[in-house]
């Protein structure tokens, strides 16, 4: 087993095809299906089905992805810490929701170009709760949640703060200003998600009922922070979201708070894999999101919101 088998079976499973795995390998066709059946025979298993549809991994095939990943990495990092200065590098897969993006990972995004020029960042926004799964399998090498703390299995969880979240309409909404409001007051009113997939989102409607019940309000699913908010205080609906990213419209009266309190409390949090190996980059970064969040919580102005 050695890394180009490796590469051309991680290829020929994400792609679910060996002619397109080999275009981006810029390999030809017979060298990537050599180089799996060579993988197929050192280890004794079929890794790879043919069907009408594609490819797709076999049990055995889906068992060894996460670890062909790890090892993939692994050599690519081992490969530039020869050559570098002991300075942290390489690429990151980092996924979030979209809330988070534009009003929290920014700034650690720009605190890691300036202090790091030899990490590159790709933020994969609107993952949401199958960020986790992706972490777990290699596909990201870490990700941003917003939810209340949970245990993930073969992961290591770390909360960089905590996240209030505010449910929110127009100032004229029929529910702003009316004081507290119950639950079937909120499952007869249209909802606008900014963050679909967000484990945030999925608490607030469990917490309301609508996971339970046949009748549901209508819902919008725009997941974007800006289009929600333009919408909302447009009187399409109302949504729920983190406090953090409704500050400047809740204070020029654009948007209003609605008077419920959700029954759980939230936190931003960043889950990578658990491994015996250092990845000099990714302990950079998340160094960098805690000290972007402590500044935030630091700073009067912004705690107050």
């Amino acid at each position: 087993m050695d890394t180009p088998q490796l590469d051309a079976f991680v290829a020929v499973v994400e792609i679910g095809s060996f002619t397109r795995a080999a275009a981006r390998l810029s390999l030809s066709q017979p060298t990537i299906t050599t180089r799996v059946k060579s993988l197929e025979q050192g280890l004794g298993v079929t890794l790879l089905e043919r069907l009408p549809s594609g490819v797709r991994p076999t049990p055995a095939g889906r068992q060894l992805l996460p670890y062909a990943r790890e090892i993939i990495s692994l050599t690519g990092r081992a490969r530039q810490a020869i050559s570098s200065d002991g300075q942290p590098h390489g690429c990151l897969d980092v996924g979030t929701v979209e809330s988070l993006t534009s009003y929290r990972l920014l700034p650690m995004v720009e605190y890691l170009y300036r202090r790091y020029p030899k990490v590159q960042v790709s933020l994969h926004a609107g993952a949401g709760t199958d960020a986790v799964a992706a972490v777990r399998d290699g596909r990201l090498d870490c990700a941003f949640i917003v939810g209340s703390p949970e245990e993930h299995e073969g992961l290591d969880t770390q909360v960089l703060c905590p996240e209030p979240l505010v449910l929110v309409g127009n100032p004229g909404h029929l529910l702003v200003g009316r004081g507290a409001v119950d639950d079937e007051d909120l499952r007869s009113t249209p909802i606008i998600r900014a963050d679909s997939r967000a484990g945030y989102q999925h608490q607030f409607e469990q917490a309301i009922g609508l996971l339970d019940g046949s009748d549901r309000p209508r819902v919008f699913e725009l997941d974007s922070i800006d289009a929600a908010k333009r919408s909302v205080a447009l009187g399409i609906g109302m949504a729920f979201m983190p406090l953090v990213s409704v500050e400047r419209e809740l204070a020029d009266g654009t948007l209003a708070t609605i008077d419920w309190a959700p029954p759980f409390e939230t936190f931003t949090q960043v889950v990578r894999r658990r491994t015996s190996s250092s990845n000099a980059a990714l302990d950079a970064l998340v160094a960098a999101a805690l000290d972007v969040a402590a500044e935030h919580l630091d700073d009067p102005l912004l705690a107050a919101g």
